[in-house]
């Protein structure tokens, strides 16, 4: 491991929880505008993008294998016992994949619930890992 790729995860972790407490505070808010509930996709999208990013990073660091693409990468992560919603994670990026196409607004009404209930927790659970692995390391 070299250092630069660990700092290359720790920077990755810092960008990712920077995203993540952004989308903690749009989904600890109810009864969003039409504004608001843009922005909290929006978060999601960034978030879920650094999410998979800081995975592959961190698995990069360990040595592992695999095909750097964000499914790959979080299935990767779930075998190693960092990920432990690996399904979750991964209908996270095809939802963020589809938001991006959803011109008429309709998929981010029903995209909000599953942000909030289903994806919002399986990062919280990401970042609690990375969190507690970042004092570790001081």
């Amino acid at each position: 491991m070299s250092q630069t790729q660990d700092i290359r995860w720790q920077q990755r972790f810092n960008n990712f929880e920077k995203a993540y407490m952004l989308l903690k505070e749009a989904v600890e808010k109810k009864d969003l505008t039409e504004l608001e509930k843009n922005g909290l996709v929006q978060r999601f999208e960034f978030t879920i993008e650094l999410c998979w990013n800081l995975l592959k990073d961190y698995l990069d660091e360990g040595g592992a294998r695999f095909k750097p693409i964000p499914k790959e990468t979080i299935r990767e992560a779930a075998k190693a016992g960092i990920v432990y919603e690996p399904q979750v994670l991964i209908d996270a990026l095809t939802l963020r994949n589809e938001l991006s196409h959803d011109y008429s607004g309709k998929l981010s009404e029903k995209a909000e619930q599953q942000i909030r209930d289903d994806i919002f927790p399986a990062l919280g659970n990401v970042h609690t890992y990375f969190k507690e692995l970042s004092a570790q390391k001081q």
